[in-house]
């Protein structure tokens, strides 16, 4: 396997815009740390972002992997730019004359994926420690460790959205209509979902039941929206009389239907690939 994942990461490395874009999306993802310096100083008026508790432990966990999960599309274009190369520069053929298996090809990109995510987990860990060590008002070794399974979930989702990336590499063989098929298929499902919350079940939950299955939507609901849970927030709520009771913590059903999803990308990729006329 250290085999396979060092020929995808020479590739991707001696390619510029794949370089750039990884430098990028880790240099981006470091940015989150400027979240702590912003501040509103308007008159009476005074914003402090990290002074709300964004960085207290066990929150920030929560935070930082939600933020950091919206900056996956630069490494979403490596993936599938990866691909599409492999077409592009007939490298793929060349991988197979030289006796690589396609079962062997497509564990390569499969490494390649998984150690994307893995490294954002980590980078998020250790920038996500530093912050809240720097900034937090609760630093009992308990809390601190405490909710790390949002860095799970933070981990399946990267994984499985970049196995799609990856899918939708191989079926459409360009880089530039994969991301448009990506893209389609995220309002496709918005379309999905509105038409069964407002049509179909206008006054239950049901349309969630259903949504929840659907590939991106499943991945989102790894990691909900964290913002109604700063006590700032739920304070204005209470006070304008908008009180939530919304579940944010990390399920594990919705992370063994992400697993699923990832299989079914990585299975049908090697399909793909194995049956197609190279």
């Amino acid at each position: 396997m250290k085999r396979l994942l060092s020929i995808e990461l020479q590739k991707i490395w001696m390619n510029k815009a794949s370089r750039l874009l990884t430098l990028t999306y880790f240099i981006l993802l470091s940015f989150i740390a400027l979240i702590a310096v912003i501040k509103f100083d308007i008159g009476p008026f005074k914003f402090h972002l990290a002074e709300m508790g964004i960085f207290n432990f066990p929150f920030i966990w929560h935070f930082n992997t939600y933020v950091a999960a919206w900056l996956k599309f630069f490494l979403a274009i490596v993936i599938v730019s990866m691909m599409a190369n492999e077409y592009s520069y007939g490298t793929l053929k060349q991988n197979l004359i030289d006796g690589l298996s396609k079962k062997e090809f497509i564990l390569s990109k499969f490494l390649t994926v998984v150690l994307f995510a893995f490294a954002s987990t980590v980078f998020v860990f250790i920038m996500s420690l530093i912050l809240g060590l720097c900034f937090s008002s609760y630093t009992e070794f308990g809390i601190i460790f405490s909710e790390l399974d949002y860095l799970l979930a933070f981990f399946v989702k990267l994984t499985a959205f970049f196995s799609f990336c990856l899918f939708l590499g191989i079926l459409v063989k360009r880089s530039a209509f994969a991301l448009g098929f990506l893209l389609v298929w995220n309002i496709l499902e918005a379309i999905i979902r509105g038409f069964l919350a407002f049509k179909v079940f206008p006054n239950s939950d049901t349309d969630k039941k259903i949504t929840q299955f659907l590939p991106l939507e499943s991945m989102s609901n790894l990691i909900v929206n964290p913002g109604p849970r700063l006590s700032v927030v739920k304070n204005i709520g209470s006070q304008i009389g908008i009180a939530t009771d919304a579940d944010f913590s990390v399920h594990y059903s919705a992370i063994l239907i992400v697993l699923v999803w990832t299989f079914v990308f990585i299975y049908f990729s090697y399909k793909l690939l194995k049956n197609r006329d190279l």
